[in-house]
């Protein structure tokens, strides 16, 4: 299971009992759920206050912990809308390459994604040519998934791409976290995943995706830590 689809699994549960949206939530991987497994989400609300509660979600296939989600939900009518973040300059979606899967797999979360590479390298050109500073970018249309906290926590899981792509070469990694911080719930027909990786040591890589609509509204932002494998041959 792709680890975003988890914790946008989790987030759309833990909205679903709380009856508030999500601000800010965390998964840790822990273990990995296989194509026809079934993960089962249990939601504990450990804080309802007036405006705000404090949950979290195991996801576990038979007896096996896969995921564990901590999160805030909750809304407060306060007139303060401001945003200091800009979008980067990058090409539209309609003027970037499409994005290959290194691997065709039709029951990947990754068939049901439109995705444009709006800055880096193709996966045959990626050795050799690290992205400068650590900076990449991907345009992602989602056809048939809602522009929502759960939607957007599946697409903040872009590290393990950003760290290929920053190290100019294909390193295998997975995720072992995902954070989500909901900024605006907006409509949009394309997100820009503008991936920063901070740096890669001892095997770790860590960064974070800042998630935008078309017209440069910031709707979130995910952070990760990868863990590294050897790279292919």
């Amino acid at each position: 299971m792709f680890g975003g689809c988890g914790l946008g699994a989790a987030v759309s549960a833990m909205e679903s009992v709380c009856e508030r949206p999500v601000v800010w939530a965390t998964a840790q991987y822990l273990s990995f759920a296989m194509v026809g497994d079934i993960m089962d989400l249990d939601v504990t609300v450990a804080v309802a206050g007036k405006r705000t509660s404090q949950a979290r979600a195991v996801g576990r296939v038979g007896d096996r912990e896969i995921l564990t989600v901590n999160a805030a939900l909750g809304s407060k009518d306060i007139k303060i809308d401001e945003q200091w973040r800009t979008m980067p300059e990058v090409p539209n979606p309609d003027d970037c390459p499409l994005r290959s899967d290194m691997v065709a797999d039709s029951e990947s979360i990754m068939g049901r994604l439109n995705i444009r590479l709006a800055l880096g390298s193709p996966w045959d050109e990626i050795d050799g040519n690290p992205v400068p500073r650590g900076r990449s970018a991907l345009w992602v249309q989602t056809p048939d998934i809602d522009m929502s906290a759960a939607g957007l926590a599946i697409l903040g899981d872009y590290l393990p791409f950003g760290i290929a792509q920053a190290t100019g070469r294909w390193v295998p990694s997975n995720s072992l976290d995902n954070t989500i911080r909901v900024q605006r719930l907006k409509p949009t027909n394309w997100v820009l995943c503008d991936i920063r990786v901070d740096g890669v040591n001892n095997g770790f890589g860590h960064g974070s995706v800042f998630l935008w609509a078309q017209d440069g509204t910031l709707l979130a932002t995910a952070s990760q830590s990868a863990v590294l494998h050897s790279p292919r041959s």
